[in-house]
This record gives C-alpha cells, sequence and structure tokens, in this order.
C-alpha cells in the first residue's frame, strides 16, 4: 500500500464521521475520496408500489432527507430516492455505490431537467452475479459527468429486508481504494474464523470432545452469515444460483441460531442447570425454521420483521442462562461465555445504531458485526479450551481416585487369588472331563445328523426310482416298437428300387418305361410306405425327445454342482423336479404354472430342488387323502420377483393342516403320514436349507382346503451367508 492510499484511507475513516460534510441541496464533489449524500437527496415510499418514473419526479411527497444514510424501514413497497449531483472538478468518471448488499432490486435513473429519462442501470438479485456490469457485491453504478455540468438521478428501490440505502459518491479511484480497504479488512475477518475453525477442528479429531463440534457448526454458521451480509457468498460461491441468494438472507441465521443454542445447550449443560429453558430454546429453533420456510412460501417481508424481532430477546435469553450459571452454580466457562456474549450484543447495538442514525455510518460501524463475531469467537473459543481444563483436573482426580481404589482392590485380589488358584484346578480336571465326553457326544451327533439326511435323500430318491422308470421306458417302448416296421419298410422299399433298375435297362420307350415303373408303385403301394415311413421315424423322434427331456431334467434335478454358489434359473429348476415327479401325479392332479420371467438367482440349486421336491411330494400325498383317486387335485406354482427378493409359492387343494399339526411342521421325526410312507426329515431338511440361504418360509393352511408354502429366497448371495 502506498503513502498516498493510507492518506486517502485516513481521510476516507475521518471523513465518515461527519455527519454534515455535504449538507447543501446540490451536490459538489470536491476531493477523490468517497461521500454520502443521504443529506442532499430527496425520499419517497410508494406503499402501493403503483407509481412511475414521472410520478415521482413530479410527486409533491418527495421529502427531504434528514440523514446521511437513509433508513426507509422494510415493507411491501417500493422505495425512491431523488437527487442531483454537481461536478466542479476535471474528473468526470464516477461511482455510485449503495453498500448494502441485501437489497434485491435496484435501479439507477438519468434524467434530464425536464423529467425526460436519458438511460436507466440496473442491479439485480434475480440475475445470476455474473450478468452484472460491475463485479461488485453491492448495487454498484458507473456514471458520468462532464465537469461543470449537473445530473439529475433516481434511485428506485425494492427489497423485502431493510431498506437501508447508504448512497456513496467518489470518483473512480477513490471508490475503487475503498473497496480494497472493506476486502482487506473482511479477508482478515474470514481468514480469522476459518483459522480459528480448522484449529479447533484438529482439537476435536484428537479429543473427540463434543464441544469443539458444537463449537465448529457455530463458526461455520457465523461464516455463511457474514458471506451473505457482505455479499461475498453470491459472488464467490453461488453466483448462479440468484434464488438461493435470496433465500441466504433467511437460511443462515437461522442456521446460526439453531446452532448456537445447541453449541449453548452442550456448554452450559443447560438440559441439567435450566430444563424449562431448555424446552424453550426448542421451540425458538422451530419457530425459527418456520420463518424460514414460510420466506421460502414468498412471505419474506413478515419473516424478515420477525427474524428481527427475535434475535434481541434471544440473544438476552442466553447471556440470561449464562448470569444464572454463572452466579448459581459458579461454572467457570460460564463468565467466558457470557464475557463473549455481551461483546457480540454490544456489536449488535452498535450495527442497529448506525442504521437508525445515532452513530455516524463508517467503516468501523459497518463492520462492527464482523468484528463483534470475531471477538465472540476467540472468546468462545477460548471458553471451550478452558473447559477442557476442567475435564482435565477433573479425569485427573477420577485417575487418583481409580488408583487408590485399584491398590485396594490388588490387596483383595491378591488374598482372594491363593483362594481361587486351588478352586480353579479342581474345576478344570472336572471340566475338561466333561469337554471330552461333549466332544464325543457332539461327533455322534453329527454323524447321526449326516446319516438321517443322507437317508432321507436317498428315502425321497428310492420313492421316485419307480416312477422316473417308467417314464423312460414308455419312449423308449414307442421307439423299440417302431424298428421293425420301419425295417420291413425299407426292405420293400429296396425291392421297389431294384424292379425300377431293371425296367431301365429295357430297350423300350421312355413312355413304356414310366407305364412301367407307375405300374409297379401303385402294386408295391409306394406312396402309402413313404407315408408310413414318415410316421415310424416321427414317433422315433418323439420318443427320443421325450427321454432326452427327462434325461435333462434329470440332470438339472441332480445339479452335480451343488456344493458351490451358482446363478441359476429357478423355473427350470422348478420344471425339472416336475417332470421328476411327473409319474406320481398320475394324471389326476393338474399343475398350473404361473413364471416370473426373470428368475435367475444365486444358490445352490441343487439343494433347492430337494426342496421343491419334498414340498410337491408333500402337496401329492395330501391331495391323494383327499380326493383319493379322483381326478379333481390341483397345484398350482408362482414365482414372483421383487426388488431384491424372489419368491416361490407352491398352493395344493389337498386336505390341509390343522394348528397343532402346523405348530409342529419342521420338527425333525414329525409326520402325518403312515409308517413306512416318510420319515418325517423332509420339511425339517428345508427349513434348514432356506435358512442357510438367508431366507424365510411362510405356511398358509386351512384343514379341509389345503396348504400354501412360500418360500422367500434372497437374489444375491453371500458365500459367507450360504453354508453347508
Amino acid at each position: 500500500m502506498t503513502r498516498k492510499q493510507l492518506l486517502n484511507f485516513l481521510v476516507v475513516l475521518l471523513y465518515s464521521f461527519n455527519a454534515k460534510a455535504l449538507s447543501t441541496d446540490t451536490i459538489f464533489t470536491k476531493d477523490k475520496f468517497n461521500a454520502y449524500i443521504g443529506l442532499q437527496s430527496e425520499v419517497l415510499i410508494d406503499d402501493s408500489d403503483t407509481m412511475t418514473l414521472q410520478d415521482v419526479i413530479n410527486s409533491p411527497l418527495l421529502q427531504k432527507s434528514t440523514t446521511l444514510v437513509s433508513n426507509l424501514g422494510a415493507g411491501f413497497g417500493t422505495a425512491w430516492i431523488q437527487f442531483v449531483i454537481h461536478n466542479n472538478i476535471p474528473e468526470q468518471d464516477y461511482i455510485l455505490n449503495i453498500e448494502n448488499s441485501f437489497l434485491q432490486n435496484v435501479t439507477l435513473y438519468n434524467v434530464s431537467s425536464n423529467g425526460q429519462l436519458i438511460y436507466k442501470d440496473s442491479v439485480s438479485k434475480d440475475l445470476p452475479f455474473w450478468e452484472r456490469k460491475s463485479k461488485v457485491s453491492n448495487p454498484f453504478f458507473q456514471i458520468n459527468i462532464p465537469p461543470g455540468t449537473s445530473k439529475k438521478y433516481l434511485l428506485k428501490i425494492k427489497s423485502p429486508t431493510q431498506l437501508i440505502v447508504p448512497i456513496r459518491l467518489g470518483t473512480m479511484e477513490g471508490a475503487l481504494f475503498y473497496e480494497l480497504m472493506k476486502a482487506i479488512l473482511r479477508g482478515i475477518y474470514f481468514g480469522v474464523v476459518l483459522g480459528i475453525m480448522f484449529y479447533n477442528l484438529f482439537i476435536y479429531y484428537s479429543t473427540k470432545d463434543k464441544s469443539y463440534l458444537y463449537f465448529i457448526f457455530y463458526m461455520v454458521s457465523v461464516g455463511l452469515v457474514q458471506l451473505s451480509i457482505t455479499g461475498y457468498g453470491f459472488k464467490y460461491l453461488w453466483p448462479f444460483a440468484p434464488n438461493f441468494e435470496k433465500l441466504s438472507l433467511f437460511i443462515f441465521p437461522t442456521l446460526t441460531t439453531i446452532s448456537s443454542i445447541g453449541f449453548t445447550r452442550y456448554f452450559l449443560y443447560v438440559k441439567d442447570y435450566l430444563p424449562r429453558f431448555n424446552k424453550v430454546l426448542s421451540g425458538i429453533n422451530l419457530l425459527y425454521i418456520l420463518l424460514t420456510l414460510n420466506a421460502f412460501w414468498g412471505n419474506q417481508v413478515i419473516s424478515y420483521n420477525l427474524l428481527n424481532i427475535l434475535g434481541l430477546p434471544l440473544a438476552l435469553m442466553l447471556i440470561g442462562a449464562g448470569v444464572y450459571i454463572w452466579t448459581k452454580h459458579r461454572y467457570r466457562p460460564a463468565l467466558v461465555f457470557l464475557i463473549a456474549w455481551a461483546l457480540f450484543l454490544v456489536s449488535v447495538i452498535v450495527f442497529v445504531l448506525k442504521d437508525v442514525g445515532v452513530l455516524p455510518y463508517n467503516l468501523i460501524t459497518i463492520s462492527s458485526l464482523q468484528l463483534g463475531s470475531g471477538a465472540t469467537i476467540i472468546l468462545l473459543s477460548i471458553a471451550v479450551a478452558d473447559k477442557i481444563n476442567l475435564y482435565k483436573m477433573q479425569k485427573e482426580n477420577f485417575q487418583r481416585q481409580a488408583i487408590d481404589t485399584a491398590k485396594e482392590n490388588e490387596r483383595i485380589l491378591k488374598e482372594q487369588n491363593v483362594v481361587l488358584e486351588t478352586n480353579v484346578k479342581e474345576r478344570t480336571k472336572e471340566l475338561q472331563s466333561s469337554n471330552l465326553h461333549l466332544e464325543k457326544t457332539l461327533k455322534e451327533l453329527k454323524e447321526t445328523e449326516l446319516y438321517l439326511v443322507e437317508s432321507e435323500k436317498m428315502a425321497s430318491l428310492g420313492q421316485l426310482t419307480a416312477g422316473i422308470a417308467h417314464e423312460i421306458n414308455n419312449p423308449i417302448n414307442f421307439v423299440t416298437s417302431n424298428v421293425n416296421p420301419l425295417r420291413r419298410d425299407i426292405e420293400v422299399i429296396k425291392d421297389i428300387v431294384a424292379k425300377i433298375e431293371m425296367i431301365g435297362l429295357q430297350e423300350s420307350s421312355n413312355e413304356e418305361k414310366l407305364a412301367l415303373i407307375k405300374g409297379l408303385k401303385e402294386e408295391e403301394e409306394y406312396d402309402y410306405i413313404i407315408k408310413e415311413i414318415e410316421f415310424l421315424l416321427k414317433g422315433i423322434q418323439e420318443g427320443a425327445s421325450r427321454t432326452s427331456e427327462i434325461v435333462k431334467g434329470l440332470r438339472l434335478f441332480s445339479r452335480l454342482d451343488e456344493d458351490s454358489i451358482k446363478l441359476v434359473n429357478i423355473n427350470e429348476g422348478l420344471d425339472a423336479t416336475l417332470t421328476i415327479i411327473n409319474n406320481l401325479l398320475q394324471d389326476k392332479i393338474t399343475v398350473t404354472r404361473h413364471y416370473d420371467e426373470n428368475a435367475l438367482i444365486e444358490c445352490y440349486p441343487g439343494k433347492l430342488n430337494q426342496v421343491f421336491l419334498n414340498t410337491l411330494t408333500n402337496a401329492v400325498h395330501a391331495i391323494q387323502e383327499r380326493w383319493k383317486q379322483e381326478p379333481k387335485g390341483s397345484i398350482t406354482i408362482e414365482t414372483k420377483r421383487t426388488e431384491d427378493k424372489f419368491i416361490v409359492t407352491f398352493k395344493d387343494n389337498g386336505i390341509g393342516m390343522t394348528e397343532e399339526t402346523k405348530k409342529k411342521l419342521f420338527e425333525p421325526f414329525f409326520t402325518t403320514k403312515q409308517v413306512g410312507v416318510g420319515t418325517g426329515l423332509g420339511l425339517s431338511i428345508s427349513w434348514n436349507t432356506i435358512m442357510k440361504h438367508n431366507g424365510d418360509i411362510q405356511v398358509d393352511t386351512q384343514y379341509g382346503e389345503g396348504t400354501s408354502f412360500s418360500y422367500i429366497l434372497p437374489i444375491h448371495a453371500s458365500k459367507n451367508e450360504i453354508t453347508d
């Protein structure tokens, strides 16, 4: 910074305290520094928001401003400010800076002496920041006034916030220098906030103390509020989100309120010391959230005014809570808390008094919130650190007590160890003997379980062997019965071919040979033989296809790869199982299938096929028990895929079950079948298989009407989840 720039900056500060520096009706720019022109302007509030530019120029309602910075309140109308600038120095390029980044729509009109519009310029938060002509956070207008001339201007301002309009006029050099000074001071402020925030974040990760976490949340929200107040947030962080910029005025103060209340609750133990006040704070949080939502719904003026009204009582309540806890409980961190909040309250009062004209509008009063919040953050950081010191002292006391207690316990333990060692030796011998016996018993139980499971599998396969043999025998018999007629027809064809060759060797004419061949074919019934051969071949093909289908079903059912998880089509496994039990159906049980087309899941296919076989076999027995030999039985199989599950449902119209039977359904060796028909292990094995797949079974039954089994399986299985 040069000496000249430093001198100019000091002149700005001194000049800002002089509220009467420019108190004439017409403004004269005398030196190259900025000056507020509120006293040289006329103001008008259009509550109806209907007046045009000409209406304002000709309006008798324009009143002389009595303050250096106009404070026009907060309302639903539009504010108009009129002023005249006379240039009596060689400079002609000037800056008109409205130092309030909250104003949403500001339009500058230049009119002639007879009221005709010469040009207009506007700054609006309805547009992205980068569409502004001047990339400055405040409304910033470049004007040109040739030396020795005067120009008349009007400002039209529309905003739901407090209409504080600090109009600063200066040369290009002075205005840019002033903005640079503000940027440096604010940069220092944000640098201090970030430094303290990262410092506390580092301590939080070291200590895991929640006080630091709440404090960091509070600092972040305070920093966001200051970014919104200074307009730097819209300029640097969300320049392409004008709607968010307008709502940030409500979002960030609400976050600050919530964070400061949360910090106060945790830091001062409000829940323990002031439980009723703790509930009041919860209500205030809710009220702030509702007011912010009200701003989202479009009622920004109402929300803004109510938020301003609530701010001071909340600050006084927090200070009052600190006073009570300090005086009543002598909690040391509460004293630093009090001083910090008192400083912040003073900065708020200075900021408000500046807006109402009691204090001068200058760089210090403009920055009072930054100075106050910065001092508050520093003091609260000290308070949090002091709280850690208290924790440290308490921890040392606890450690001393723990050491004393540990020494006493050590003495007692030494006395008891002698007795315990003797008892432990005796009990160890007993436990070792018991463990050997238990290991032997467990080994025998596992061997028995494996034997029973294999027995159940062999029993199921034994029941199906005869049916499978019958299923394969039928198509094989069909093939073999067609072989002899086919051989006979082929011999006849061979004989016909030989006779045709002899006719071909004769010396008669072609017509005579054709006539002889035709007669031969009619005599030997050649056409009939050809049709018979085609019929026999078709029968052989059908028999072979049926045999292939049965073999394929057996292969799918057996699943030699069942010891590994595979991605398989469940529908194919169901069809294979139906092929296996086709003989049990005996054309007296109707099977209806409703399959989901997407039936691929990860599972042990062989184990699931065993479950399907057990379920279908039980369904057949239940149908036979109800309908005997009548062809009225029906089984419906349905598969259905959901987002992460696959459901297989078997529904029959068999005899059904009673509630007592349903309760014992999955118990090993429980069966309702006759002796020698079932082992009672089928459903127990099915239950274990589904559970090992991390699935579920749902049973819906009614005695005399039928039963429904639903197997709910995960679509994706992990090898760690499914075990043998």
